[in-house]
């Protein structure tokens, strides 16, 4: 059975960018595991609750055939942490998917990972794809070879799409 992990903020992270790919992908059998800054209880905008189960400093890059960054006001909290950082490269270098949804976009810039790769991402988060090199688009979703970006949580169901489509070429 395939696996991703969904790294996700523990205090508001947006919703149905958690849930609708999350269903999408364990409906075609795709296992999801939910990493954060702790395990347990995590708080969506909105009142859904997520479950951690691990740390993002715990996750092992072979244990897993794609990483997932979800989005919402909440997951400003990666944009400079060194793990999650590290974690997008370590995939990026592997070739395994790395997807990013809204704001968690520019976790994967200033990753340094979009260079010279179309990408999108909510608007506020515009300026800083650019200042790293990404091709900005302004898509709803974008497709650049390995990784995936969606710019919100209207396309959450066909980010949960091309993430299946991505990990199973």
């Amino acid at each position: 059975m395939k696996k991703i992990i969904f790294v996700t903020a523990p205090e508001a992270f947006r919703d149905e960018e958690y849930y609708k790919p999350k269903k999408i992908l364990e409906e075609v059998g795709i296992e999801v595991i939910t990493a954060s800054l702790k395990i347990g209880e995590l708080n969506g905008s909105f009142g859904y609750k997520a479950m951690s189960t691990f740390t993002i400093q715990d996750i092992s890059l072979n244990d897993f055939d794609a990483i997932a960054y979800i989005g919402g006001n909440g997951s400003n909290v990666f944009f400079d942490n060194l793990y999650a950082l590290e974690l997008a490269n370590n995939f990026f270098k592997s070739k395994k998917p790395i997807a990013s949804i809204c704001i968690a976009g520019v976790i994967l810039a200033n990753a340094g990972i979009l260079r010279d790769r179309k990408a999108t991402v909510f608007s506020d988060g515009k300026a800083s794809l650019i200042k790293r090199g990404a091709i900005y688009t302004g898509v709803p979703l974008e497709i650049d070879g390995n990784i995936i970006t969606a710019n919100g949580p209207e396309v959450a169901e066909d980010f949960g799409r091309a993430i299946v489509k991505v990990m199973n070429n």
